[in-house]
């Protein structure tokens, strides 16, 4: 069963107020946990939760990627970043910077390390010691995971999934203008304290009669079913308020940062464990097969590239054939260790 925990995350975060972020772990049968043991942390892009990694779509059953994992050996913990979901948010929202969230998203991996070493997650659970860690990061937590690795080296390998470090290009159909982006510089003082301020300053985009969005075959693949894309997209980011279990309406200010050219490039550059770039075909990242540049002290870097799938993967018809793809890099790098 899925296990909430609260991770005091205060110290970490440097933001001179107490902080907690919350995480679900969801853990494998102790018969099938993996030799050696596995512990693979996600973490969600912008408008999106926890719950992105843990929650079925229609006709699916086990858990979302979580529970794929799970089933399979691992140990899944899903994170939500402090301003996302239901971490906390500092009273000055616009003092969060990167830094802070990669901080804290670090402390969080520690602490629930330790808990698994202790064998205090779950009862009847054994103690994990010693286990191979994975961070996963899709879109804006790509962003953030590799922040975190390139300052903190948490992790044996990470998964950057849809987000570029060179830069990100939102995906838009053929003939179709991109509109206006302002590239925001990486600690520029930004005056933002609420949501709807934070709206006025992200994209906007043009709605058709249905209300969905220019960008919604970005973001999901033509297969999808209708109810999933409206739930997910019609006022996107905050959705009037109505939030499927994958959603949220809260953001770290930093996150208006991530389409900058080269915002995370510094610890991109920096990053010396295995790397896998997985997008899907209608994807953010421009050029996929170019990402490994970006990656120089690394000593492997896989791209890959499934079809059938837009930026919002873990809504594709062909998500599995992507979670099995993770899957297989992961136990190569637990394997190579």
């Amino acid at each position: 069963m899925p296990t909430n925990l609260s991770i005091d995350v205060t110290e970490a975060a440097g933001l001179g107020e107490q902080l907690h972020t919350r995480v679900t772990v969801v853990l494998p049968d102790p018969a099938a946990l993996s030799d050696p043991p596995v512990v693979c942390f996600g973490f969600p892009g912008g408008g999106y939760s926890r719950g992105y990694f843990t929650f079925d779509m229609p006709g699916a059953s086990g858990g979302g990627e979580a529970g794929f994992h799970a089933q399979r050996g691992w140990v899944f913990v899903a994170c939500d970043h402090l301003c996302v979901g239901e971490s906390d948010e500092p009273s000055d929202p616009a003092a969060v910077a990167l830094e802070h969230v990669a901080a804290a998203n670090h402390a969080t991996v520690t602490e629930v390390l330790r808990l698994l070493a202790a064998g205090e997650v779950a009862g009847g659970f054994p103690p994990i010691t010693n286990p191979v860690t994975l961070g996963i990061g899709q879109s804006m937590g790509g962003c953030f995971t590799i922040v975190a690795q390139g300052q903190h080296h948490t992790f044996d390998g990470v998964g950057i999934l849809g987000y570029s470090a060179i830069q990100t290009v939102l995906w838009m159909p053929p003939g179709v203008p991109a509109p206006p982006v302002a590239f925001v510089p990486r600690g520029s003082f930004v005056t933002v304290t609420g949501r709807e301020e934070f709206q006025e300053q992200t994209p906007q985009f043009d709605a058709d009669e249905s209300g969905l969005p220019g960008t919604t075959p970005g973001f999901h693949f033509d297969d999808v079913p209708r109810d999933v894309v409206e739930a997910d997209m019609i006022d996107y980011p905050m959705r009037n308020g109505q939030l499927p279990p994958w959603a949220t309406d809260r953001f770290p200010v930093a996150a208006i940062t991530m389409l900058s050219p080269g915002v995370v490039a510094p610890e991109a550059a920096v990053i010396n464990v295995p790397v896998l770039v997985a997008v899907g075909e209608r994807d953010v990242v421009p050029d996929p097969r170019a990402e490994p540049r970006a990656y120089p002290r690394s000593p492997d870097v896989t791209v890959s590239i499934c079809p059938r799938m837009s930026h919002m993967h873990n809504m594709a018809s062909t998500r599995e054939q992507f979670w099995q793809r993770l899957h297989s890099w992961g136990s190569g790098v637990a394997a190579a260790r």
